[in-house]
């Protein structure tokens, strides 16, 4: 370990004191020519309130998120031109809470021939000896997808404002056989029990995905192993890949680089336009993970999603502060791209969620972090509610258009339910084929959020329960967007995911984060969740309307509701860049 200490040391002051001649050339100069994000004031009513969003432009994948000196840092892939994809730098903000945040000059951006294209996505890890290392894909000369390295600058600045790449890059290649656009994203590094980092990058080779496993000793010289640490047939390349422990037992988080036997890992994946994961066993020592289910395209009751609906490239960090594990996802516009234009500016993060293993070891929770709360106000609440079939309850009181809504609903008489088949059904199709206005006996039942106030324009997300042959009952979670706009050029895609959970001795419940274009819906306490865009047509938010609504045949019991109003998180520009503009 003094000898890594000591190289480690030793290449950072390289580092510090070099930059490339590429660097120096074309970095200065890009920089020079970076617009910081507008402080214009957008009067849109797809902008969001207190979801993370930069003040204009495209933004796409979480990057690098972490704790520093008691300052939260998040980076995302950043388009600093227009509101359509293109060259990417890497956005930068900070928070003390999660909740508000700090806008600052992009922190990494085309400056070397590793990286002139674009700077892609990647993830931080911190060293022994206190500094930072970030990995991530850059877009070379060539346009091959390879693997590059920078630390801070200065370690003293707890905002992390400039940074500085490794002189040398790239550090690492796409492999024989996996093709120069098909590796990229390199994970979070782990140190085994050997003193040994490790480090997953996504690929495919002939269309079969993998987690390309990388080995090194002084964090700049990598070997690959020679298996994958994961793979799947026919899905194509694994974008972000993100493998982390999970402790059992508990809500807490670890370090990445844990290991022991009262845990098990989380190896996850991007692929087809989700974020896919399995839990299994992993051994440092015989460098193998084996997963209770495979990552792969099945579309049956055995896949497991992070979240069900328009959620993708998600990164997850250990916060040390609190002993958690936080995730962030990417969630990309459903409208079009002259939408995007118009409005100048395109993509959404996830509002931060805490993750860890559900108790039956099966699957992950989600939840929104606890900072949330500090947004709420004007609480209204309703208890023992009877709906009746073809009810709809208006929730007033609150700001229908920007809200947090936690509902519980009661069964009875569940022999009544209808019967179906589930073992073998996709459940997007079921909602798609049985949506909101679709009678059944258990459900429709739920939320209509979004919505006009004569139910013209709704996102309903709700749930449906059914009974299968053997007496098993399933319950079915939506969110249908087939009447979330009449705007004919929005995607309208419904989302569904079954629920892991027993009717008959189990509330069903929904949280929802309303949140003017976005919808967060938390299933059963966050067993199951999906996120959805919505764009209906009115404008003024003052229109909006939240209705509980119960559509199908049998009475359901609201046994408990809490619905807030959320206050406007705070988004400012650094101080320090107000003055300097």
């Amino acid at each position: 370990m003094n000898n890594f200490l000591s190289s480690c040391l030793a290449l950072c002051f390289l580092v510090l004191l070099y930059e490339t001649r590429i660097g120096e050339a074309a970095g200065r100069n890009l920089k020079d020519g970076i617009s910081l994000p507008s402080q214009k004031k957008y009067e849109q009513p797809y902008r969001t309130g207190y979801h993370f969003q930069p003040p204009s432009h495209w933004m796409n994948d979480p990057n690098g998120p972490m704790l520093y000196k008691g300052v939260y840092h998040f980076f995302y892939q950043y388009n600093p031109d227009a509101a359509v994809f293109g060259t990417i730098v890497w956005g930068h903000a900070v928070s003390y809470d999660l909740v508000n945040w700090i806008h600052l000059d992009p922190a990494i951006y085309p400056s070397q021939e590793a990286d002139i294209d674009s700077c892609w996505s990647g993830s931080a890890t911190f060293m022994p000896d206190g500094n930072i290392a970030m990995l991530y894909t850059g877009s070379d000369s060539k346009l091959r997808q390879v693997q590059d390295i920078a630390w801070p600058k200065n370690l003293s600045d707890p905002f992390l404002r400039e940074w500085v790449k490794y002189p040398n890059n790239p550090i690492l290649t796409p492999p024989e056989g996996v093709k120069d656009d098909c590796f990229r994203d390199p994970s979070t590094a782990w140190l085994g029990p050997d003193n040994i980092w490790r480090i997953v990058v996504g690929g495919d080779r002939d269309n079969n995905g993998m987690a390309l496993l990388y080995q090194s000793k002084d964090f700049v010289t990598w070997t690959r192993y020679t298996q994958p640490l994961a793979a799947a047939d026919g899905t194509g390349t694994w974008e972000c890949p993100d493998f982390f422990p999970v402790p059992l037992n508990s809500t807490n988080g670890l370090d990445t680089s844990a290991n022991g036997v009262s845990m098990v890992h989380v190896m996850k994946a991007g692929f087809q336009g989700h974020d896919w994961y399995t839990i299994g066993t992993y051994s440092p020592e015989r460098e193998n993970f084996l997963p209770q289910n495979g990552l792969k395209l099945s579309g049956s009751t055995l896949d497991l999603r992070y979240d069900y609906g328009n959620f993708y490239a998600s990164k997850s960090f250990y916060d040390d502060a609190k002993n958690r594990r936080v995730v962030w996802a990417w969630i990309p516009e459903s409208d079009s791209e002259e939408d995007d234009i118009e409005k100048g500016w395109a993509g959404l993060q996830s509002f931060p969620r805490a993750i860890w293993i559900d108790r039956n070891g099966r699957q992950l929770i989600q939840w929104p972090v606890e900072e949330i709360e500090k947004l709420r106000e004007n609480e209204v609440k309703l208890q023992n509610k009877k709906l009746k079939s073809g009810s709809v309850h208006e929730i007033q009181g609150i700001t229908a258009a920007q809200a947090d809504v936690t509902i519980s609903f009661k069964l009875e008489n569940l022999e009544e339910a209808e019967v179906v088949d589930t073992s073998s059904a996709d459940p997007q199709a079921l909602c798609t084929e049985r949506g909101a206005s679709s009678k059944g006996a258990f459900g429709p039942f739920g939320v209509l959020a979004m919505a006009s106030k004569d139910l013209e324009e709704q996102t309903a997300i709700f749930f449906r329960v059914f009974q299968n042959q053997n007496g098993r009952y399933s319950v079915l979670m939506c969110s249908d967007l087939s009447r979330s706009s009449v705007r004919s050029s929005i995607d309208k895609t419904s989302y569904g995911a079954f629920v892991d959970i027993d009717p008959r001795y189990d509330e069903i419940s929904v949280r929802n984060l309303i949140d003017h274009s976005i919808i967060e819906s938390f299933g059963a306490e966050g067993k199951t969740c999906i996120t959805s865009r919505t764009y209906p047509q009115f404008v003024n938010y003052d229109d909006a309307h939240l209705f509980i609504f119960n559509n199908g045949t049998q009475s359901v019991k609201v046994t408990q509701m809490s619905a807030w109003s959320m206050k406007n998180a705070e988004f400012v520009m650094d101080q320090t860049l107000k003055a300097s503009a």
